[in-house]
C-alpha cells in the first residue's frame, strides 16, 4: 500500500527546472506535481491541496505575486518563491502578499530542500501545535507522514493516515459521523456512514492492541467516535 508523502506543487514555465526539481524531490521522499502557468497552479492548489508550493514569479499568463494573492484568499499552504528576481522590493512584495520563503535562482538543491523541510515542519506545527502527534503507543510524524506503533513503522494508506491524523489532532473530543466525513472526505460524503465504518475498522486493525475491544478509537453509538487520550507506555 502506498504511504502518504508530502505533495509539493512546482510552478515554473521552464521544463528543465521542473525536471530538476522533480528528480530532487522524488529522491528525498517527496511527491512532486507540476504546473507551467499561474491559472493551472491555482486549479491544482484547489484540487490537489499540496503541502507546499514552489512558485516562480515570472509565469507566462500572470505574475507570480498575483498567484500568491489569490491563493491567500482561501489557503494558508506554505509558498516558497523560487525566482531569478532578486530585487529587495520584489521579495518584500512577495512576503507582504503571503509568501513564506524566497530562494533565488540558480539555487543550491540542498539549501532548497532544507527550506522545504523547515516550512513543512512549521506548517505541521501550526496545524497541530507540534510537528509530532503522540497518544500512548501511537506516534505520528506530520512532516515525514509516518506513523509508528510501539516504535515500529506502520504503513497507512493516504486516507487512513488523514483519518488517524484527524482523530489524533482532536483526541479526547467526541466527533460526530458527519463531522469526520466532512473534514476528512469533504462535504459530498457527509452521509457515507458505512464508508467511515470501514476506514475506522482498517485504522483500528493497524494501531489497536485488540481491534475488537479498542482502547483508542471508541464508538459513541448513534453519534460518532472519540479517540481517548492514552498515557505514554
Amino acid at each position: 500500500m502506498k504511504q502518504k508523502k508530502s505533495t509539493i506543487l512546482i510552478v515554473d514555465d521552464e521544463p528543465q527546472i521542473r525536471k530538476l526539481l522533480k528528480i530532487s524531490l522524488e529522491a528525498n521522499g517527496l511527491k512532486p506535481e507540476t504546473a507551467e502557468k499561474g491559472r493551472e497552479a491555482l486549479r491544482l492548489v484547489a484540487s490537489l491541496k499540496p503541502d507546499l508550493v514552489l512558485l516562480d514569479l515570472g509565469l507566462p499568463d500572470m505574475d507570480g505575486k498575483d498567484v500568491i494573492s489569490e491563493i491567500r484568499e482561501w489557503s494558508q499552504v506554505p509558498i516558497i518563491i523560487c525566482s531569478v528576481r532578486d530585487a529587495d522590493q520584489e521579495m518584500l512584495k512577495a512576503f507582504a502578499l503571503g509568501a513564506d520563503d524566497y530562494v533565488t535562482k540558480p539555487f543550491n538543491p540542498d539549501v532548497l530542500l532544507a527550506r522545504i523541510t523547515a516550512n513543512l515542519r512549521k506548517a505541521a506545527t501550526a496545524e497541530a501545535g507540534e510537528p509530532e502527534l503522540v497518544n500512548g503507543r501511537v506516534k505520528m510524524d506530520l512532516v515525514r507522514h509516518e506513523v509508528k506503533v510501539d516504535g515500529v513503522k506502520v504503513d497507512f494508506t493516504p486516507k487512513e493516515y488523514d483519518l488517524l491524523r484527524y482523530f489524533l489532532v482532536h483526541r479526547g473530543k467526541m466527533l460526530t459521523h458527519r463531522q469526520i466525513l466532512h473534514e476528512v472526505w469533504g462535504p459530498a460524503h457527509g452521509d457515507d456512514m458505512q464508508y467511515l465504518r470501514v476506514y475506522v475498522s482498517q485504522v483500528r486493525e493497524k494501531m489497536e492492541p485488540d481491534p475488537n475491544k479498542p482502547d483508542y478509537i471508541i464508538t459513541e453509538p448513534g453519534i460518532g467516535y472519540r479517540m481517548e487520550v492514552v498515557e505514554p507506555v
